[in-house]
């Protein structure tokens, strides 16, 4: 297939649907009719106070706009101009507005005539290098691998550009980062193939103290237990280990406590805990075991039998804050201690998906070398190996085997090799020879299979994607369809949740989060972790049961556990296990009033409206305010919520006139959320002063609370759906939206507003539009990609040992 844009490949016409979403055709002498009859007089009277040559207020001037060919000409100062036409933040509150009807005609017919221009010019835009971000490596590596294991996690923080950290123009190579994917690449290597030399260690880990042990510690505990311990831990190789635990608490001496002891829900001993109510002895408190596991995650889970005579008054042996009092027995904590005796790297997963051949006598050692390792590098380079390439990697598999004498040892130096590679570590688009500079051409079936996994599971194509592409078939509609519907379905779109709403919604942010204790002395880590949970599960619902997109501003359920529902003042959620909770109003529900977000903006010691308003318009409609003046004083806090509210302080802070502007727009918001307080717990008071939380946004429509708000923004979500797909788009592509991709994303929302803007509707029309399939060639000079098979001496390859 051509790989060129020309006729009938428009930037409009590689949409899911297959259908064209061009306005069409219109006749040059009717553009001009209608712009000197209907949108010059409208600028003249609304617009060209402010915004002339003489003025030029935000550095536009309208009454250089003389003809329709201006809209095609200065198509950026034209969508800043319908954007805030959209949202009603122009002509500004005060000054004289055109009736409604007339402003969504003219809206309608600059944008058709923007999208026109769009589709008779198209451009895709044009991607840098990119090299894999941390994310993307350890996801690599455990799709290729079949490895538990996160060896990015030791490099450098990655850079954020645009809100995302996968965005190709920020993710440099610092010289510290290639030394760390030399040792990571000798790490995983060795991991994969069990060949590591492990010394014992010992991890302790501390029974939680804000889960009452009078209750089961999980849902995944027997019903008849109490209290006690549940652990995850993975065990690297097959071995002895060591598990010890030790007990607070003193037993009732009248009816011992039996604690049963379990690994993977087997049995392994039940205790009696008969020590004396005065021993202190840490012998008696202490129990061990040593046995032999198979490498891999395992779960040690340690509860006593629950004695229902006793859970009357096991309820009173408690402190509020979820700790043992003296009378009562609790698992204070479990170590995990090995590997002992070690007796070979055993049958593990990420053997198995590396050793897929054995030398014998019809296979030697080399041939299954060849296989391994020429199947391992498809994988990780994302596309057929060739001839010379697979010649390079058995010369680094002969390296291994002369250096170690073993046949593993030589596929482990193979394996370095493939994952120190660029074919690896980068995601390299390269023009195609005969591309003219500057023209738009089709990516392959492996390219766009590139795209499309790391955008929707931020990690390498499975064996299904690269098939298809191989044969030339992922980009048959039918089929490309499929695969993105079957993506979403799988659980490696959980990347979605963790990298795109991780950091769409600032949910990244909780853990650096430090509220101030003594004012929220409620806060803790396991409602730190309860909150960002919810979050998580709320967009997974969403993505998994393919949702509207406007579900995300406002829903009659969430998702919680007993500790957060009381936190919510929600009742009848017991249990440490969350689930689907129906909410009886719309003071909850949806990102807005979850407490992760209203966490994340605020203060450590109080709210902030401006910081709330500011995030609302930034992450849900796509109109961030510009930067505050650099003289502008702060706040003044003294007296927040005894002598002033915190509504009347900012209304004075707002009497500057440098700030009147951008707060009217960001303060309502905020204001709508002040009955959260900087934890996100419903208040109705802030110190001695009753919330306020009414408002009027530059549209001029009102509201009282925080449920009004959600509700006039889901009745008109258009701009959310605008901004959310623009926010995707920026992840899926890895780079900024520029002024050409607004025309589209225009298109995309016009098309899933047919299936109450779907999920899966908007994420089709922005793998199926021309920025996802197609790609600008180098205008100046061509990129020369790093070589696939240039030399790495054997030194670098072991620069890990």
């Amino acid at each position: 297939m051509n790989r060129f844009a020309g006729g009938a490949i428009t930037a409009f016409a590689i949409l899911a649907s297959g259908a064209r979403l061009a306005w069409p055709a219109a006749d040059p002498p009717e553009q001009d009719r209608v712009f000197q009859e209907q949108v010059r007089p409208f600028l003249k009277q609304y617009c060209a106070g402010c915004h002339n040559a003489r003025v030029k207020t935000a550095g536009i001037a309208v009454d250089g706009f003389s003809d329709a060919s201006s809209i095609a000409a200065h198509n950026g100062e034209w969508e800043k101009i319908l954007r805030k036409l959209r949202t009603g933040e122009m002509p500004p509150t005060g000054l004289p507005r055109a009736p409604q009807g007339r402003t969504d005609s003219i809206v309608a017919w600059v944008g058709g005539e923007l999208d026109r221009a769009a589709e008779r010019n198209p451009d895709p835009g044009r991607v840098t290098v990119h090299r894999l971000n941390r994310a993307e490596y350890n996801n690599a590596v455990r799709d290729l691998l079949n490895l538990e294991f996160r060896p990015a996690d030791d490099f450098p923080a990655d850079d954020s550009g645009y809100g995302f950290d996968n965005v190709a123009d920020v993710l440099s190579l610092p010289p510290v980062l290639m030394e760390k994917y030399l040792r990571a690449a000798g790490k995983v290597s060795r991991e994969a193939l069990g060949r590591v030399r492990y010394e014992p260690v010992l991890d302790r880990v501390n029974a939680p103290r804000d889960t009452p042990q009078s209750a089961r510690i999980s849902d995944d505990a027997p019903v008849s237990s109490r209290g006690g311990i549940e652990v995850q831990h993975r065990f690297p190789i097959d071995a002895e280990y060591l598990l010890r635990l030790r007990l607070r608490g003193s037993p009732d001496a009248k009816a011992p406590d039996l604690l049963d002891v379990s690994l993977d829900n087997k049995l392994l001993q039940r205790v009696e805990i008969n020590f004396p109510a005065s021993d202190d002895d840490e012998e008696r408190r202490r129990f061990e075991f040593r046995l032999p596991l198979e490498a891999g995650r395992h779960t040690l889970l340690a509860t006593f039998l629950r004695d229902d005579s006793k859970i009357e008054t096991a309820t009173l042996n408690f402190n509020t804050d979820g700790t043992a009092r003296r009378n009562q027995v609790g698992v204070d904590w479990v170590e995990i201690g090995g590997p002992f005796d070690v007796k070979g790297p055993g049958d593990t997963p990420s053997r198995r998906a590396v050793l897929t051949c054995t030398p014998d006598a019809t296979h030697s050692e080399e041939s299954c070398a060849a296989g391994i390792l020429t199947r391992l590098a498809r994988r990780a380079w994302r596309r057929p190996v060739t001839v010379d390439e697979s010649a390079k990697l058995i010369s680094f598999y002969r390296m291994g085997r002369q250096d170690s004498g073993e046949f593993e040892g030589g596929i482990e130096l193979g394996l370095k090799a493939i994952l120190v590679s660029p074919h690896f570590l980068f995601r390299v688009e390269q023009d195609p020879a005969t591309a003219k500079p500057g023209s738009a051409y089709q990516l392959t079936d492996l390219e766009l299979a590139s795209r499309l996994s790391f955008f929707l599971w931020s990690s390498i194509p499975d064996e299904t994607l690269l098939g298809l592409a191989e044969r030339g078939a992922l980009s048959k509609p039918q089929v490309f369809e499929a695969q993105v519907r079957r993506m979403l379905k799988d659980p490696r779109a959980h990347a979605l949740t963790e990298n795109f709403a991780g950091q769409w919604l600032h949910l990244r942010n909780l853990a650096a989060m430090k509220p101030d204790p003594e004012r929220f002395p409620s806060f803790s880590p396991a409602l730190r972790q309860d909150m960002a949970r919810e979050a998580e599960l709320f967009f997974e619902s969403l993505l998994q049961s393919d949702s509207s997109a406007v579900d995300f501003l406002d829903a009659r359920f969430t998702f919680l556990n007993e500790r957060l529902a009381k936190f919510y003042g929600v009742p009848n959620v017991v249990g440490r296990k969350f689930r689907r909770v129906e909410l009886p109003d719309g003071s909850r529900g949806g990102v807005l009033t979850m407490a992760s977000v209203l966490t994340v903006t605020s203060y450590p010691t109080r709210t902030s409206p401006v910081i709330r308003g500011k995030w609302v318009l930034e992450n849900l409609l796509g109109a961030p305010p510009p930067p505050p003046p650099p003289d502008v004083p702060a706040l003044q806090e003294a007296g927040l919520g005894t002598t002033v509210s915190m509504r009347q302080q900012l209304e004075q802070h707002r009497a500057n006139p440098s700030c009147a502007a951008c707060h009217a727009k960001m303060d309502p918001i905020g204001f709508a959320l002040e009955n959260y307080d900087a934890i996100g717990h419903y208040r109705v008071k802030d110190g001695g002063f009753p919330i306020d939380s009414s408002g009027t946004l530059p549209s001029g429509s009102s509201f009282n609370n925080a449920a009004e708000l959600k509700k006039i923004l889901r009745d008109n979500p258009r701009e959310f759906v605008l901004c959310f797909t623009e926010k995707l788009m920026t992840y899926a592509l890895g780079r900024g939206a520029e002024r050409t991709d607004k025309p589209l994303i225009r298109a995309i929302v016009r098309e899933s507003a047919k299936s109450n803007y779907q999920i899966s509707s908007i994420v089709l029309g922005i793998t199926n539009s021309a920025p996802f399939r197609m790609r600008r060639a180098t205008e100046i000079s061509r990129e020369t990609p790093k070589r696939p098979n240039a030399p790495v001496s054997k030194e670098k390859a072991n620069a890990a040992e």
